[in-house]
């Protein structure tokens, strides 16, 4: 089996694994029983369709075991293409007085107050004014998401992973993260990067959720990768398609799983419009 194909049955494996667990939770554990529903909460069952409550029991019992999935996802395939992956990773290094400062006068710089010209962020002008500042050696401790060690090529990378639409302190506390991993002298790391696991804009030209591009330039910065630059940087080319593909094929069984078990309706003919693309 080569390496793509060995990619697709790790997404595979983490992805139904779950989702077996949710199933077997909302269709024998923890099942929707109307009867309980209509006798802890009459005035809602009779203003309200039993079905609208149902969508939300079965809502609650997915969140959250598929909390940490995109993290999951990322060690299986970067695992098999670079040989080490951890999520949560803590990477302690020393950091000098001044760089510190400076990381701290960059982010406020881009706080947009009010009656203050805002400031773009630039990541190459920043970070190279964070690593000039130098100073007094301190010790400090940065926890990422993702951290892949490439066991062949000796090659450390960090990455805060995020949703597709993170919201602005998601973003600042993420910048502040890499600015640190790459200031640390001697060096703990190689690379550095904010990820976006899904481009919902489609292109990155035209990604344009607002809050992350108060920190970033999500178009040109080098330290962001959105969607199947960041798939295929991890597990190499082809990665992001097969990603995609295997996601897709798992959306059709467990959808109609879905509509028929829990639902207990027929699929509408229209069920697989919301594919991932």
């Amino acid at each position: 089996m080569d390496k793509q194909k060995r990619v697709g049955e790790g997404i595979k494996k983490v992805v139904s694994t779950m989702m077996d667990k949710v199933m077997q939770n909302v269709l024998v554990k923890d099942p929707f029983i109307k009867e309980s529903h209509h006798a802890a909460k009459p005035l809602y069952a009779a203003l309200v369709p039993d079905e609208i409550f149902k969508g939300s029991h079965f809502e609650r019992r997915f969140v959250t075991p598929f909390g940490g999935v995109w993290e999951k996802l990322a060690q299986v395939v970067a695992n098999e293409n670079h040989g080490h992956c951890s999520m949560g990773h803590t990477v302690n290094g020393v950091v000098g007085a001044e760089s510190l400062r400076r990381i701290q006068e960059v982010l406020n710089n881009l706080e947009h107050k009010k009656g203050v010209a805002k400031t773009k962020p630039d990541w190459i002008k920043e970070l190279a004014y964070v690593r000039q500042g130098g100073g007094d050696p301190i010790p400090v401790s940065v926890t990422c998401d993702i951290f892949i060690h490439n066991t062949e090529t000796d090659t450390k990378y960090a990455f805060e992973l995020k949703a597709p639409l993170p919201n602005s302190d998601q973003t600042k506390v993420s910048k502040e993260k890499l600015l640190k991993l790459l200031a640390m002298n001697p060096k703990q790391v190689d690379y550095a990067y904010y990820a976006l696991v899904y481009n919902p804009y489609g292109k990155k030209e035209d990604y344009k959720w607002a809050f992350p591009m108060r920190w970033f330039n999500m178009h040109t910065d080098e330290s962001v990768l959105i969607g199947n630059e960041f798939w295929d940087l991890i597990g190499g080319d082809g990665t992001y398609e097969t990603f995609i593909t295997e996601v897709n094929k798992l959306g059709s069984n467990y959808k109609e799983i879905i509509y028929r078990d829990y639902l207990e309706i027929e699929p509408p003919q229209q069920s697989e419009q919301n594919l991932l693309k």
